[in-house]
């Protein structure tokens, strides 16, 4: 998911208005987290799966991303326009500061129908302007009217035959102001975006994908093993990731057994708390209460997991250097394709001076492990790391299998190639600023590039 930009999912907006405090490093979990948060539980230390190390040895800028959803402006590149006939109505959507989960239960209510008829090509952030096209599975014949909201706009209207599914787009076109810098330093930003766009940025999964709690691969975990009670625990209750203040009545409440009275407590966008917590107040058991949670929701959770084992064996290969390098045993993505190909790991000397020379040219490019059934695997010293990732998160490998995954698993490029990149600055009413314009291909996340620049 990867997507290039995505909704964090969980109780972002609540999570945010009682999170103000500067981020410190966390005594109950060993990385950074705001400063005021709490957990009634032990100090559980563990990863930070957010990205790690940089490419760049060079000091960031510093500056702010998203102080307002204008300053962050992401266009879908679609993969295909709809034909114009079909039982699905594709929709051109524009909206405004507003989480995935929203824009899904606004179309949901307006059309009238379930979320399993609606279908979307990536999930975008919340905090931003964004364009994309969502499909919603409704009859030709049926009247739909229009879809008014204040903070989501219809752009176009057109009949498809098929639904849109994750990852039918080509990729993104980003548009992004960074606020708190001198804008006379744009000199210096379009030196490093040249030297970004000859040797390619780390791919990580940006830290979108893990929550605002950073534990979606958590939930993911759990979910997989089929541990519903700690499942709901680390989700709903107070001894788990350390959590905003505010939280603290709600999370006692769940704990406490009065599950309608917290379910109360969660805001309209704490979709998976609230669903949760809902059947349990009916009286379902730990493990119906997780399956009430939307397929999207639980898919999401796996898929985290799978980017928390990606990003540490990218953190590793950046560490040791090897990152832009084809290493004997890897596994290598063509650029601009899925294709991929095995690397013996007897491969001869000119065999890999071949391909590190066309890794050179950006023609392709090391990929790391989305842990699947289908997934093609490493093999020495490049599955070594690999093992030692999964084992960084208590995982084995055999998480990454139906019923609890519903992916195939794939490889992803350890390095990302920006396209059709600008940058320019200037002072508006708001202050200065330096924008930054690029394309991505999907899956990539803008922030990971940004923090290049940023540090």
């Amino acid at each position: 998911m990867s997507d290039a930009t995505e909704e964090m999912q969980g109780s972002e907006a609540e999570g945010r208005r009682g999170g103000n405090a500067p981020p410190a490093m966390h005594p109950a979990v060993g990385f950074a987290l705001p400063g005021d948060w709490i957990t009634l539980g032990e100090p559980r230390v563990r990863p930070d799966v957010r990205p790690g190390p940089r490419a760049s040895s060079a000091a960031g800028i510093g500056g702010r991303l998203k102080e307002r959803p204008e300053d962050f402006i992401v266009e879908e590149i679609p993969a295909y326009d709809p034909c114009g006939e079909g039982e699905h109505l594709y929709l051109g959507i524009q909206k405004t500061n507003m989480p995935h989960s929203e824009m899904l239960g606004v179309i949901c209510r307006h059309f009238r129908v379930e979320e399993s008829a609606i279908g979307f090509a990536g999930m975008k952030d919340r905090v931003a302007v964004t364009h994309q096209t969502v499909s919603v599975h409704v009859p030709a014949d049926r009247a739909v009217g229009e879809l008014r909201h204040e903070r989501l706009v219809v752009t176009w209207a057109q009949r498809h035959t098929n639904k849109l599914r994750r990852g039918h787009l080509r990729g993104n076109r980003f548009a992004i102001r960074i606020r708190g810098v001198d804008p006379m330093k744009v000199i210096e930003v379009k030196r490093r975006m040249e030297t970004l766009a000859r040797a390619g940025i780390p791919d990580y999964f940006g830290e979108q994908r893990f929550g605002y709690r950073v534990n979606n691969h958590l939930h993911g975990r759990l979910y997989a093993r089929g541990e519903w009670q700690a499942l709901l625990d680390e989700l709903l209750g107070a001894r788990g990731t350390p959590f905003p203040p505010h939280q603290r009545a709600a999370r006692e409440a769940y704990e406490a057994g009065r599950f309608a009275e917290a379910h109360d407590m969660w805001g309209r966008n704490d979709q998976a708390e609230r669903i949760t917590l809902r059947a349990l107040a009916k009286g379902r058991d730990a493990a119906g209460a997780v399956r009430a949670v939307p397929a999207h929701v639980r898919d999401f959770w796996m898929s985290a997991l799978q980017a928390a084992v990606y990003n540490e064996a990218l953190t590793r290969r950046v560490r040791d250097g090897s990152f832009a390098r084809v290493e004997r045993g890897d596994v290598v993505a063509l650029a601009g394709s899925s294709s991929v190909f095995a690397v013996a790991a007897d491969a001869s000397d000119d065999e890999l001076s071949s391909l590190n020379a066309r890794c050179a040219a950006l023609d392709l490019s090391p990929a790391g492990p989305i842990f699947g059934p289908s997934m093609v695997a490493a093999a020495g010293a490049p599955a070594e790391v690999e093992r030692a990732a999964l084992a960084a998160h208590g995982c084995d490998g055999s998480e990454f299998a139906p019923p609890a995954l519903s992916q195939e698993g794939a490889r992803r490029p350890f390095r990302i190639v920006m396209r059709d990149w600008a940058v320019d600055a200037g002072v508006d009413e708001h202050g200065g600023y330096i924008r930054l314009a690029f394309d991505l291909p999907k899956g990539a996340f803008a922030t990971v590039l940004c923090r290049e620049i940023t540090g």
